[in-house]
C-alpha cells in the first residue's frame, strides 16, 4: 500500500466503494486524513464499514471543512452530467480527484526520480502496460503494475528511487488526475469511444492529451489525426516527443516495418527490435504496442538487449489473442475479449487460414465491418444470439455451420482444422459479440475455450496468462 501521507491530518470525503474505492480509502487513513466516504450502493457502503472505514451520507456533511474530494473513475464528473457529490463539491470549493492523482502526489513527495511509465488510448493499452512491464521485470528491475489494470494503484508498493511504475490510466482517471507527470508518457491511439461521459470527440482527445503532455517525454501513435495533431501541438510547446507509427516509415520516431521495429533519426533507419516468430505479439496492432513499450523502456535506461529478451519471452494477456494450445499445424486462440467487429479485427487480420469461432449476443453492426477479412476465414462456427444474423451476413462468402454451443464449435473447429493442407490453420475464438447470452463475461467464456481446447487428445498446451 502506498499511504497518502500528503493529506495526513486533514479532511477527506470519498465516493466510490467498489474495490479500487476501498483501496483508497484505506490508503489515506494510513496516511493520518480522516476520511468520510459514500457510495449510492448500500452494499457497498456496508462493506466499507465493515472494513474499518468511516461512512457517512455525503448529502448531509460540511463540505467547506473537506481539503479535497476523491470520486472514483467510473463515476460521471461532467457527463452526461456532475454526479451530485461533484456539484456539492465544486459549490463548496473542494477539489475533486482521484487515485491517479493520490500517486503522482506521493511519488512526487517521495520519490520523484522514480520511473514512472502511463500509459493511455483507445485501444490497446491493457498490451502495453502488461508488456512494458514484463521487459522491465525480465531485465531485473523493481516494477510495479496497476492502475486500470490488475491492481489499483494505491495498493502498489511505496515509492523508491529505483522502483519503477507502469501504471495504464483510462480517461476516467486522466481527468481526476491534474498533476499526473509521467517520465515517459504514452498515447498510443484515438478513436471515438465513451462520449457518454465526454460529450465529444474533442473534449475525450483533450483529455487523454493531459497525460502525455504532462510528461517529461511524450510517446504519440501518429497514425490516426487526432493523435497526430497532438504531437504536433507538443512539439510546438517545446514538449520532448517521440512519435510511433505501425504502419509508416518516420523521419523521426519508431515504426514497424513488417515484423522488424525500426528507429528513425533524421531518415536514417536501424532495427531495434523484431517481433518474428513471438506468436503472442501478432498482428500490426500489437507492433503499436511493442513500439510503444520499446520507446519508453529505451527512455528509462535499458538497452536493446534487455528489450529484445523481454519481447520474445511475453506470454501475452489472457483472452487477447491467447495461444492455449496446439496440436501438429494447428494453433487454438482465445481471442474472448474482442466483443465486437473492431475488437476482432486484429486477430483475423494476424492470420491465413482461421476457423473462426464468432457469436453471442450481437452488438450494433453485427460483423458486416469485418467483410474484407472473409477471404482469410476457411469455415465459420456460429453460437449464440447472433447465429442467424451472422449467418446472412457470411452468405455465400464463408462455409458456415450454426455450431449454437461453444464446445460444440471447438470441436467441430479442430476436426476441419486437422485436414486442413494449407500450412498453419488456427482455431480462432474472437466472438465480436458479448458473452451475456450464454456467459457470465468474457473471462468465463474464454477460459471455457481454453479447457475445451486443451482437452482435445493431442493438444498441448501452450503456457501463459491464466
Amino acid at each position: 500500500m502506498i499511504p497518502a501521507a500528503s493529506f495526513s491530518g486533514k479532511r477527506i470525503s470519498l465516493f466510490g466503494l467498489g474495490g479500487s474505492g476501498i483501496a483508497t480509502a484505506h490508503a489515506l487513513i494510513a496516511g493520518g486524513a480522516e476520511v468520510l466516504a459514500w457510495d449510492d450502493n448500500p452494499d457497498s457502503v456496508a462493506k466499507a464499514a465493515a472494513a474499518g472505514i468511516t461512512t457517512g451520507d455525503l448529502r448531509a456533511a460540511d463540505w467547506p471543512r473537506f481539503a479535497a474530494f476523491v470520486l472514483s473513475p467510473g463515476v460521471p464528473l461532467t457527463h452526461p452530467k456532475p454526479h451530485w457529490t461533484v456539484e456539492l463539491a465544486r459549490g463548496a470549493g473542494v477539489e475533486v480527484i482521484g487515485d491517479i492523482e493520490l500517486f503522482c502526489r506521493e511519488r512526487n513527495s517521495h520519490a520523484p526520480a522514480a520511473p514512472f511509465i502511463a500509459i493511455t488510448g483507445t485501444n490497446g493499452k491493457s498490451t502495453t502496460t502488461a508488456l512494458t512491464a514484463h521487459i522491465l521485470k525480465s531485465a531485473g528491475r523493481d516494477t510495479q503494475m496497476g492502475g486500470n489494470i490488475g491492481r489499483a494503484v494505491m495498493t502498489l508498493d511505496p515509492p523508491e528511487p529505483t522502483r519503477h511504475y507502469v501504471v495504464e490510466c483510462s480517461s476516467y482517471q486522466i481527468d481526476l488526475a491534474p498533476s499526473i507527470n509521467p517520465t515517459a508518457g504514452i498515447l498510443l491511439n484515438l478513436t471515438p469511444d465513451h462520449l457518454d461521459r465526454h460529450g465529444t470527440m474533442a473534449h475525450y482527445a483533450s483529455i487523454k492529451e493531459r497525460l502525455v503532455a504532462g510528461s517529461d517525454t511524450a510517446i504519440v501513435g501518429v497514425d490516426d489525426s487526432w493523435c497526430a495533431q497532438i504531437a504536433d501541438r507538443l512539439e510546438r510547446a517545446g514538449r520532448q516527443v517521440i512519435r510511433i507509427s505501425k504502419r509508416l516509415p518516420l523521419t523521426d520516431g519508431y515504426f514497424a516495418d513488417g515484423t522488424n521495429l525500426m528507429e528513425a533519426v533524421h531518415g536514417r533507419y536501424s532495427r531495434v527490435a523484431f517481433l518474428e516468430g513471438i506468436g503472442s505479439l501478432r498482428g500490426q496492432h500489437n507492433a503499436q504496442n511493442a513500439l510503444a513499450a520499446v520507446a519508453a523502456c529505451l527512455r528509462i535506461g535499458l538497452d536493446l538487449g534487455e528489450i529484445q529478451a523481454g519481447l520474445e519471452s511475453f506470454p501475452g494477456l489472457a483472452h487477447r489473442m491467447e495461444q492455449v494450445g496446439r496440436k501438429d499445424h494447428v494453433l487454438f486462440v482465445n481471442d474472448s475479449k474482442a466483443t465486437n467487429a473492431d475488437a476482432a479485427a486484429p486477430a483475423l487480420s494476424s492470420f491465413n487460414r482461421v476457423y473462426w469461432i464468432a457469436g453471442g449476443l450481437p452488438k450494433e453492426g453485427g460483423i458486416e465491418p469485418l467483410r474484407g477479412f472473409f477471404p482469410r476465414i476457411a469455415k465459420a462456427y456460429l453460437i449464440g444470439e447472433a447465429a442467424p444474423a451472422f449467418s446472412a451476413t457470411l452468405g455465400e462468402a464463408v462455409p458456415y455451420e450454426i455450431s449454437g454451443t461453444l464446445a460444440a464449435a471447438v470441436e467441430h473447429a479442430a476436426n476441419d482444422a486437422a485436414k486442413d493442407t494449407g500450412g498453419e490453420a488456427v482455431v480462432l475464438l474472437s466472438p465480436a459479440c458479448a458473452s451475456f447470452d450464454q456467459f457470465k463475461n468474457f473471462e468465463v467464456r474464454g477460459e471455457a475455450f481454453r479447457q475445451a481446447a486443451t482437452a482435445i487428445d493431442g493438444v498441448k498446451s501452450i503456457g501463459g496468462p491464466r
